[in-house]
């Protein structure tokens, strides 16, 4: 019975190509623009889970708020205070510096390119993996004795040397008014998209690292420290605990103390694309319920058309519920052709927009079938009152129609 109401169904679509395609348009639209919502958001959360991962899921920093009215020159940490902190929590500390970094030009010659410095420390490699192509990556002994020595992106090193190859070769930089020379010991290659670059704004400035006691003196104050939880520690309830001691440290109260993670800047992008999909999915709705209610419009012309089908039906024996379910098995058939070609097109949609960004695009097929089932329920619903009206008319008068 269901294949032959299907078979029906598709007749009558095939019957009028133009005003069943016109018909559902509104679905087309409504479902592409879910579809390609849904993805779209789902490509962004990927987005930004694989820059968070490069950033590191677990880094953390801990300050004494800006806000307070009252800030003091003690408010600030100490290398001291940072060894402390280190020291404490070793358990639970993996890496910790002082979050330390500097923009200057790199002077080689006639070329000079702008770079962005990151200080780190000797164990950066634990928490951050780079991938060196040539050289080393800095030491401990780098560290100890605040070694002019940088490791540089491949990128930059090509417009400041013209090759990537340019280990043990110097260029001059200025840093807090102090002109040195530098020396390259590594050189490291890192993959970005375009979208990720567009993202982070990787305009022409260069990066690289250079070891946080160059930019940190022995004697220097620094705003805060930046941290990575070990693996398997509760991020959220050790940044509490670390805030009751550093309030103690620093004989503050615990609400003067901030702290910021990566974790919550992730709940807050999360938030963020959530109410920005569900805004957007409104109007895809909105193209749905027109899709649904032009759906009903032409069922009831075609209930009109086929008044003396219906009566013949009747006439024959059709029973009120095999009229009904008739015209309802072809609005859901129309609709669900409707959703289908929707998928096909918010698909498409998202592939082509990953392509021309160089990024991975995430279509979960869950929501591809919900979207294929919401569509056939559209057609349901706004074809009951229709298919209602035919299965209810009587056949004597039906046979008479003309």
């Amino acid at each position: 019975m269901l294949i032959e109401n299907m078979s029906m169904a598709l007749h009558a679509i095939r019957s009028n190509k133009m005003r069943s395609f016109l018909t559902m348009l509104g679905i087309i639209i409504g479902i592409g623009a879910v579809i390609a919502i849904v993805s779209v958001g789902d490509s962004m959360r990927n987005l930004f889970s694989d820059a968070y991962k490069d950033v590191g899921y677990n880094r953390a920093v801990i300050m004494v708020s800006w806000d307070v009215t009252d800030f003091r020159m003690t408010d600030y940490f100490t290398r001291d205070e940072m060894d402390r902190v280190r020291e404490v929590y070793q358990d639970k500390i993996q890496y910790i510096d002082s979050d330390a970094s500097t923009e200057a030009d790199a002077v080689n010659g006639r070329r000079k390119v702008k770079y962005q410095f990151q200080g780190i420390d000797s164990n950066y490699s634990d928490v951050q993996s780079l991938d060196i192509i040539y050289g080393r990556a800095l030491n401990a002994a780098d560290v100890k004795g605040a070694a002019n020595h940088v490791v540089l992106e491949d990128k930059g090193a090509v417009q400041l040397f013209g090759t990537a190859d340019c280990v043990g070769r110097t260029f001059r930089m200025t840093i807090n008014k102090d002109t040195q020379e530098y020396m390259v010991v590594g050189v490291y290659h890192k993959d970005i998209s375009p979208m990720m670059a567009m993202l982070l704004g990787n305009g022409q400035t260069q990066s690289g690292f250079l070891p946080y006691t160059v930019l940190t003196k022995s004697n220097d104050l620094f705003q805060d420290l930046n941290f990575y939880v070990r693996d398997g520690v509760d991020v959220k309830a050790f940044l509490a605990e670390l805030t009751r001691y550093v309030a103690k440290l620093k004989g503050r109260p615990e609400s003067e103390i901030r702290t910021m993670s990566v974790v919550d800047q992730m709940g807050s992008v999360d938030t963020g694309l959530s109410a920005m999909a569900a805004a957007v999915g409104g109007i895809a709705a909105i193209s749905l319920l027109v899709g649904g209610i032009g759906i009903m419009n032409i069922m009831m012309v075609s209930v009109t058309e086929r008044t003396r089908e219906i009566g013949i039906r009747k006439a024959l024996g059709a029973r009120t519920k095999d009229i009904m379910i008739q015209f309802l098995t072809e609005s859901a058939f129309m609709s669900a052709c409707g959703g289908i070609i929707g998928i096909f097109l918010g698909v498409a949609l998202v592939k082509a927009g990953g392509a021309a960004f160089q990024m991975t695009v995430v279509i979960r097929p869950s929501v591809v079938i919900m979207a294929v089932g919401f569509s056939a329920l559209v057609g349901i619903f706004f074809g009951l009152y229709p298919a209602s009206r035919a299965a209810k008319k009587d056949p004597i008068e039906a046979l008479r129609y003309e």
